[in-house]
């Protein structure tokens, strides 16, 4: 007779992302389905479609694409996984870049810029890794336990560690005090 073990098997996909906008779309639909086929909380899928989306951009704006392909050819590459503690981990990996992935301090008018710093706010932990062969990888913790009953609870300053400081707190713009006599 034989002893057969019931194991639950990790959640985890990769695939080839076109290095432009067209794929990211595809990413996002395939991942939201498979986490929620798995039992991931909502706001956990959420949050961490959220941060694939800003990861992909990233990656298309700032990286070149794996192997030898131009800009706007080739693909970059999409993985996430639930391991068996239930840590949802997020990857995507280019052909490297002349800059190093780190948040940025955009002005209040500027279109862009903030990604990174919503990936901080939502996120457990981030990081970039390098490959010998010039490809890098940010990697994105999006929760440590996703089978947590407190799993995908908003971060309750989530809106303040994102946003940028009131024009009342920036004196140099000149233009806070004519909102003063609008009364």
């Amino acid at each position: 007779m034989a002893l057969v073990v019931a194991q639950e098997v990790p959640t985890s996909s990769s695939m080839a992302v076109p290095h432009g906008p067209a794929g990211v779309g595809e990413a996002r639909h395939r991942m939201r389905e498979q986490l929620r086929g798995n039992g991931v909380a909502e706001s956990v899928v959420d949050d961490a479609v959220l941060i694939l989306s800003e990861l992909l951009s990233n990656a298309c704006k700032h990286g070149r694409p794996l192997g030898d392909a131009f800009a706007g050819d080739g693909d970059v590459r999409a993985a996430w996984r639930v391991d068996p503690t239930g840590r949802l981990v997020v990857e995507v990996t280019d052909g490297g870049g002349p800059t190093r992935p780190a948040p940025a301090t955009p002005s209040v008018t500027a279109h862009g810029g903030r990604g990174l710093s919503i990936v901080t706010a939502l996120a457990d932990d981030w990081g970039v890794r390098d490959d010998v062969h010039g490809e890098v990888t940010v990697w994105v913790v999006v929760h440590e336990d996703v089978h947590d009953p407190d799993a995908g609870q908003r971060r309750h300053d989530f809106a303040a560690r994102v946003a940028a400081p009131s024009v009342a707190a920036m004196p140099d713009l000149g233009f806070a005090d004519a909102f003063d006599t609008l009364d």
